[in-house]
């Protein structure tokens, strides 16, 4: 159960977490079984079971699975799961999948990293791993998953977001994980390129105008009409609702796909780079 701790100081996840305990004690009291008994007929310690009932442990997908079958639940629990794994995900990761997931249009600049949306998981650990103070490797593993989970927006049911990247051609050539991790990102690129509802372009590095030096953000229009603007640097992340500010994004963003490669060309631009790493 490492790394499934309950972030006790997150009232959302708090919430989730206090109304799945309690269902797990009531249907293990109703099925007459101690904490003791109940362990063994799952496969985990009575340790483990307190420690799940009192809320100080998130249950993971297998132990819930295998709490519906000895209580005989019928899939009540086991339909928990997806709400218990969201609980899992620091709160900053779910704010913004629900945000991504409002949005009709995601608009995005890095000069960094390629785009969390786009990465692979082992290039996304690579980047996370890259971070100092370090993540413990339960953090790290968390982390990756979140970010993994949010990726599903591109294969999400009808209508989906229309979406476009910009990267700097540095993010395409920073040695990220090594060789063969940024092979595979690059690959992951050329993927994505092909998706009708996809714009993906590149900035070359040789190009003396870039409006994009103020460092990387997203725009999100979202279903209501507001526009939403993310940026995070260091140890600050901001999330900008003023229609002043998301105004300035919106005329950068524009700005810089305008200085950037068309879709074509960047993606000739990907698969050059890809033949030469």
């Amino acid at each position: 159960m490492s790394g499934w701790e309950a972030g006790l100081d997150d009232e959302e996840a708090g919430a989730v977490m206090r109304a799945v305990t309690r269902q797990l004690k009531l249907w293990r009291e109703a099925a007459g079984l101690t904490q003791t008994e109940f362990g063994a007929a799952i496969g985990y310690g009575e340790e483990l079971v307190s420690s799940v009932e009192r809320g100080r442990r998130i249950p993971r997908p297998e132990y819930l699975d295998a709490a519906d079958e000895v209580l005989g639940a019928g899939g009540k629990i086991a339909a928990m799961k997806g709400d218990v794994a969201e609980a899992r995900y620091p709160k900053k990761v779910r704010d913004v999948k629900r945000l991504e997931t409002e949005a009709v249009e995601i608009r995005s600049y890095n000069n960094c990293v390629i785009d969390g949306l786009l990465q692979t998981e082992d290039y996304a650990r690579a980047v996370f791993a890259s971070r100092r103070p370090q993540f413990t490797d339960e953090e790290l593993e968390q982390r990756v998953s979140a970010r993994l989970e949010r990726q599903q927006i591109f294969t999400a049911p009808s209508p989906r977001p229309v979406f476009s990247f910009v990267l700097c051609e540095a993010t395409l050539r920073r040695p990220v994980g090594g060789k063969r991790v940024v092979r595979g990102q690059l690959q992951r690129l050329c993927d994505v390129a092909q998706l009708r509802n996809v714009d993906l372009q590149v900035l070359p590095l040789d190009r003396e105008e870039n409006s994009g030096l103020g460092g990387p953000f997203r725009l999100l229009r979202l279903k209501t009409g507001i526009a939403v603007g993310l940026s995070e640097v260091q140890l600050s992340a901001n999330v900008m609702t003023d229609p002043r500010e998301t105004a300035i994004l919106d005329m950068r963003h524009g700005t810089i796909r305008a200085q950037a490669l068309t879709p074509r060309e960047s993606l000739a631009l990907i698969e050059k780079v890809l033949e030469e790493s």
